[in-house]
């Protein structure tokens, strides 16, 4: 029953009806909602209700009609928020669970942890104990497995989610994990279900493959009657005749769940299709059903799994997939849940490495873009050297300051960064040795205790304002946003400033560097926001780093004559050595008006395939020059 208490009532009062309702054989829930302080009483007592109502302070009682009790939206109106320590998982935000089937070793959980948790993912999940339909089958590290998880949650600070399978387990793994799981095939294993909840801890609840909503609710009610209130729900697909596809992801469960249960729900797509290519677009659809979240399967060698290879993403998959739900989110009136980036301490050290070895150049100041490149490419034992211009970088290598250079190339909204492309074209001692891309997450930099009514000015480099121009319109309307000629200079300019009426557009890194705060996370337009790097260096020095590197891309540059044709049958060429042109582009030749050269990307399966063709390229085409080769990054 739920017993609807009046407003103000004291709590000696409160006391003394919970009191009653329990010596009556009833358990108690108290929900303290906005408007109104109810109790829930659930049990097998006997009570007459009409004895609640003679309490003064009872303003009504109103009999539960489902089985479910607790888990009834009868029962608690608003939607139940799960945390699980820092991530909340219900209401309008969107959370996405990744990581693999079954943890297969250390290496491999936290090298996909990385992963997931640079594309966005919030919370880590992974395999120790796998139940599985043959007794031959991989069954997990087991408390082995539990470690590494451990190991990997804590260091991408990610909560963790491991499946429990046997009841005598639940001490052991408390110790290890963040959220129990209940897999599909012990969604009604009521011994496990009771001595789960009794820890008190979130538990997410998988859907049994042949279970009805009411079943599955009903599996909650065991969890949240044995003594937790934070479950979460999660749609796996059920068992039709169908045999296309794993399971029959049953997406108009989500809606009608939400309907009877305060309780958040997610989806599985992965365990859902069983299919690698169909788990992006049934996630979309699985958002767009008003799920709260995802748990995804990701695997960064899935044909070598030793679980569920065929429905694991690949990490450049699951990152494409998170920006699409991102993109998603707004329409169905949610938000994807975020946690800020993991940046290297390197990122914050104010001392320079003298050897020049040892140092990478970059343009821009401490925090820049180009840093963060720089720490995805080299470890921390190389130093960096800032520069004030792209020409600075390429001088550097050249009189020796710099062993590296890191530039970017291209920008997937603001299009191809010609500075760096015409510096390769003047610079034929200098070639590309390796690509690195970059999600930019523009953020709002300014003071503490700033907030966004007070802001009267926001500097950043003019593409910052540009890709943040939605949120400069909504957001802050009357600031005047100033151009910069750097994104983290602009931060380092308003700290000597000290005005907390100024703010400044940057990445994550320059805050930390500065010492200043975020005010607004992830402000930039079109979250699908990413910069391509190349990685530079004399082409003496190139030798050493692409012998330890599959080479399966190059950069190239010729020009052609004036004539009908002649472009086409230079890239025929590319066509009979399976090259396949990525991008081409045409550059104006310095001090010869109307003159081009073309700079073109293009990938093969063996660099034998770029040696074949140098000698008909010179034959057909003018200066044709590799400007380097390199591993493509996906």
């Amino acid at each position: 029953m739920i017993i609807v208490l009046k407003q103000n009532i004291s709590e000696s009062s409160k006391n003394e009806i919970k009191k009653f309702v329990t010596s009556k054989g009833y358990q108690i829930r108290e929900i303290v909602g906005e408007d109104e302080t109810v109790l829930g009483a659930v049990g097998s007592g006997s009570l007459d209700i009409r004895e609640v109502e003679l309490f003064e302070d009872v303003q009504k009682v109103i009999p539960i009609s489902k089985p479910y009790k607790l888990a009834s939206r009868q029962l608690k109106m608003a939607d139940t928020i799960v945390k699980v320590k820092n991530v909340k998982i219900g209401g309008k935000r969107i959370v996405v669970i990744a990581g693999p089937c079954a943890i297969e070793s250390r290496e491999q959980i936290m090298s996909i942890a990385s992963e997931v948790r640079e594309a966005g993912a919030v919370m880590l999940r992974g395999g120790a104990f796998k139940p599985r339909t043959s007794p031959y089958s991989f069954q997990g590290l087991k408390e082995e497995g539990l470690k590494y998880l451990k190991e990997a949650g804590e260091k991408y600070e990610m909560p963790v989610t491991s499946e429990i399978v046997n009841p005598k387990d639940v001490e052991m793994m408390s110790h290890y994990i963040d959220m129990y799981q209940i897999g599909a095939r012990n969604m009604q294993n009521f011994e496990l279900l009771k001595a789960v909840g009794k820890q008190g801890m979130p538990v997410l609840l998988k859907r049994g493959m042949c279970a009805t909503i009411e079943e599955w609710l009903m599996a909650a009610e065991y969890l949240m009657a044995s003594g937790t209130d934070q479950v979460v729900l999660c749609e796996r697909g059920i068992r039709t005749f169908e045999t296309a596809t794993r399971n029959t992801l049953d997406c108009s469960a989500i809606p009608v769940v939400q309907k009877m249960t305060h309780l958040p729900v997610i989806g599985d797509p992965s365990h859902a299709t069983g299919m690698r290519d169909m788990v992006a677009p049934m996630s979309l659809a699985l958002v767009s059903s008003g799920a709260s979240g995802l748990i995804i399967e990701v695997h960064n060698n899935p044909k070598q799994a030793l679980s569920d290879g065929p429905q694991s993403l690949y990490p450049s998959q699951f990152e494409k997939l998170m920006r699409d739900v991102e993109v998603l989110s707004p329409v169905v009136n949610k938000s994807l849940e975020k946690t800020p980036r993991i940046l290297q301490p390197s990122l914050f050290k104010k001392e320079k490495v003298e050897n020049s070895l040892k140092t990478i150049a970059y343009q821009g100041e401490r925090g820049a873009y180009s840093e963060l490149a720089v720490r995805r490419i080299f470890d921390e034992s190389f130093g960096v050297l800032t520069c004030k211009t792209f020409s600075d970088v390429f001088d550097s290598i050249l009189n020796g300051k710099a062993k590296y250079g890191v530039v970017p190339v291209e920008n997937t909204l603001g299009g191809t960064i010609y500075d760096n492309v015409d510096l390769l074209l003047k610079n034929p001692e200098i070639t590309v040795v390796g690509e690195q891309q970059v999600r930019i997450v523009h953020n709002l930099i300014g003071f503490e205790g700033s907030t966004l009514d007070r802001i009267k000015k926001v500097y950043s480099h003019p593409q910052g304002l540009s890709q943040c121009s939605e949120f400069l319109k909504n957001k802050l309307p009357l600031a005047e946003a100033l151009p910069f000629f750097d994104t983290a200079g602009s931060v380092s300019y308003i700290k000597k400033l000290k005005d907390k009426s100024i703010a400044a557009i940057a990445g994550l890194p320059a805050a930390e560097y500065n010492g200043m705060s975020v005010l607004e996370e992830g402000i930039e337009s079109n979250p699908l926001n990413y910069t391509r790097f190349y990685v530079i260096c004399l082409n003496s020095d190139a030798e050493v780093w692409r012998s330890t590197s599959s080479l399966n891309k190059a950069a190239l540059t010729f020009s052609v004559e004036d004539r009908p044709g002649c472009l086409y049958s230079s890239l025929e060429i590319f066509t009979k050595n399976e090259i396949n042109m990525k991008k081409i582009e045409s550059r104006p030749v310095p001090g010869k008006p109307w003159s081009y050269r073309f700079f073109i990307e293009v990938t093969f399966p063996k660099i034998e395939n770029l040696k074949k063709i140098e000698k008909e390229m010179n034959e057909s085409t003018h200066g044709y020059r590799v400007l380097g080769s390199f591993t493509q990054t996906v």
